[in-house]
């Protein structure tokens, strides 16, 4: 005999994660601090890194300074709108007793991390493709050379900081913390990771050291997705490198990350 009161029907995945990205983006929207360093102060970087760059010789690099004042900004729109503001999403959900909520749902564990961080990783394509469109139309450089490389980096780099963030906001205790616990990688990938200076312009002996950062995979697809001609070795390296920092990431996700409020 069938019940008399059907059983209520889950939702589809895809309904389960819009829903949840656009409830993160609410918040994002409500937060203006947040919304101002997600937004703004990646494209104020692309100026910060032009200066830096005026008096080194990037023509040994095979590259220019408008280039690398582009590429260093889809880089810093990865750090700051994926990773940072990532990490204080996921204190702050935590903190809040969201996630532990969230988890007596329909949701799993991934759609929750993935709802949550999809309105950075759409920010971050918007501003890859701003920065690309201002880079070929305001700074006059020539089209990316293989604009699938530069897509692929873009998208490797959004999955992998969003592992990051997730494994970063386990050792983080309170929103206000995450400045302190984001600081380290971004310092980190800001100076070896080649998003001021190409790695070919560093010493061979460091080169080789910063090419096994986490974001120096991404930034190696990013940068021969505009100039091309990069090796099919250095590529299948760089690829290699990103994906083994992902795997990394998501086993520490796995491992260590917090649902429940630190005490």
């Amino acid at each position: 005999m069938s019940s008399l009161v059907d059983a209520p029907r889950r939702l589809p995945a895809r309904t389960r994660l819009v829903a949840l990205g656009r409830a993160e983006l609410t918040l994002l929207v409500r937060n203006r601090t947040a919304l101002f360093v997600a937004v703004l102060v990646p494209l104020l970087m692309v100026g910060a890194i032009s200066t830096s760059v005026q008096n080194i010789d990037l023509g040994k690099a095979g590259t220019t300074i408008a280039e690398a004042s582009i590429t260093g900004g889809i880089g810093m729109a990865l750090l700051m709108v994926v990773h940072s503001n990532l990490v204080s999403a996921y204190v702050a959900r935590r903190e809040g007793l969201v996630l532990k909520r969230l988890r007596t749902g329909e949701p799993t564990d991934l759609e929750i991390l993935t709802g949550i961080a999809l309105p950075a990783a759409a920010l971050t394509l918007a501003q890859a493709a701003l920065l690309t469109i201002g880079g070929v139309t305001v700074l006059r450089l020539p089209a990316p050379a293989r604009p699938d490389l530069l897509l692929l980096g873009v998208l490797l780099g959004t999955v992998l900081l969003t592992a990051v963030a997730a494994a970063t906001s386990a050792i983080t205790r309170t929103v206000d913390s995450a400045q302190l616990t984001t600081m380290p990688l971004f310092l980190i990938s800001s100076v070896g990771s080649g998003l001021f200076v190409p790695l070919s312009l560093l010493p061979d002996r460091l080169a080789s050291i910063c090419e096994l950062l986490p974001l120096t995979g991404v930034m190696t697809l990013v940068r021969a997705g505009w100039s091309g001609g990069v090796p099919a070795d250095d590529l299948l390296g760089a690829l290699l490198t990103a994906v083994a920092w992902t795997a990394l990431s998501v086993f520490a996700v796995q491992r260590w990350f917090r649902w429940e409020p630190r005490r």
